[in-house]
């Protein structure tokens, strides 16, 4: 059974997180060194990330979807459910990508991929977790 406790923290998570990006990111050139902003992001845009893919692998484990092989197989599984849309799966999967090179090999994050996930990317972990509360937890 999916436990309304899980999406609601997970959506909190991921909600607080990006918030925290967002206002670094407001900030006034200058105001902090490019690099603490570039840590600060990439910490914030992965914790926001690992929060979905939680929410992810909760959702396909209370709904016995299976067991998937990733962490992104688990948005493979919510999709071919019709738990989310194929688009919104392949940005999910993407992000996961984004998670395991922040998560594994740091120094190779490009700041100029850290600035195109900030500015266009990160409304997806967004709108995952608000359907997923939609759904599961009204």
């Amino acid at each position: 059974m999916v436990e309304r406790d899980v999406v609601l923290s997970k959506a909190a998570t991921v909600d607080r997180c990006l918030a925290r990006v967002a206002e670094v990111r407001a900030r006034p050139a200058g105001a902090l060194l490019p690099v603490d902003v570039d840590d600060i992001v990439v910490l914030n845009v992965t914790r926001a990330v690992q929060a979905v893919a939680d929410l992810a692998a909760h959702l396909v484990a209370a709904e016995g979807y299976g067991l998937p092989d990733s962490l992104a197989a688990s948005f493979t599984l919510l999709e071919s459910h019709g738990v989310i849309d194929p688009e919104l799966a392949t940005r999910m999967r993407q992000a996961m990508g984004f998670r395991n090179v922040a998560v594994h090999a740091y120094e190779a994050v490009d700041p100029r991929i850290v600035e195109a996930i900030a500015a266009h990317r990160i409304e997806d972990l967004r709108r995952f977790a608000a359907q997923m509360v939609a759904r599961y937890a009204p």
